[in-house]
């Protein structure tokens, strides 16, 4: 499986890099669309316990970084979970 990174912009400006172990998380989040944070947590946590599962399935446990990928990025939303103005952009992704 295709371990892919994406950069993320919060809404204060600042980039993360975040992981993903599948590159299925390409067909949940497009570059350069302006997210809401609460949708863009739901897609997120989605997509990584996705391919944490495809990873489970393959390799008979799951993707430990995955999981803390999505912690991760609830942790960073929680700033902005009451903003309803607030965007989340996915710049690149990074194979």
């Amino acid at each position: 499986m295709p371990e892919v990174r994406f950069r993320v912009r919060w809404p204060d400006q600042r980039q993360t890099l975040c992981y993903s172990p599948s590159s299925t998380i390409k067909d949940a989040l497009r570059l350069n669309h302006p997210y809401g944070v609460g949708e863009f947590v739901e897609r997120c946590t989605a997509a990584l316990e996705h391919a944490s599962a495809r990873v489970a399935q393959k390799y008979g446990m799951g993707c430990g970084q995955a999981m803390a990928q999505i912690g991760a990025i609830r942790s960073g939303a929680q700033a902005f979970i009451d903003d309803p103005d607030a965007r989340i952009t996915v710049e690149t992704f990074e194979d």
